[in-house]
């Protein structure tokens, strides 16, 4: 459905999403997590809160390249939108924050499980998983740093602008 909520919602993520292309951001600090939680959140359409970050990933793939752990990463995403939804009843910023760190922690878990089973340096055991576990320690805290930061300004820019357009506030 076309309406100025909506459309509202898809700028600041086309905005957000833009940085990810950029290069201006530090390595593994991108808006793509808060991403999906904001369209989960905001968007009424499920469609719509699945494919804009799913969208977002695959364009900005295209310039950056595929890996791996691909498929993991969008299943990730997916179950951000999840967790998006859950806030929808009830779209606080504590709510919010309180999802980007689950979403952050979920990314984490999902994406080095991943490569745990990919990668060929990981044994495939308990250890091997520990070990990948490990070394996703120190990127864990530039995801989330950024999916905190990015969560703060999309939920945050969506609160001030309510005030301002009453045509935003849900239906």
């Amino acid at each position: 459905m076309i309406n100025a909520r909506n459309i509202f919602v898809l700028v600041l993520i086309v905005l957000a999403a833009s940085l990810r292309i950029s290069g201006v951001l530090p390595y593994n600090f991108t808006p793509i997590a808060a991403i999906a939680l904001f369209g989960g959140a905001m968007f009424s359409n499920r469609t719509l809160a699945f494919m804009a970050p799913l969208s977002i990933m695959f364009l900005s793939d295209l310039f950056i390249g595929f890996h791996s752990s691909l498929i993991a990463v969008y299943a990730a995403f997916i179950a951000i939108v999840f967790i998006g939804q859950v806030i929808r009843t009830n779209p606080t910023m504590l709510r919010a924050f309180g999802g980007a760190l689950a979403s952050s922690i979920l990314f984490f878990l999902v994406t080095n499980a991943s490569a745990w089973w990919v990668l060929p340096e990981y044994t495939k055991d308990f250890s091997g998983l520990l070990n990948s576990y490990a070394a996703g320690v120190p990127f864990f805290r530039g995801t989330l740093t950024g999916d905190l930061l990015f969560t703060a300004v999309l939920f945050g820019s969506y609160k001030l602008a309510q005030f301002r357009f009453p045509s935003l506030v849900k239906a």
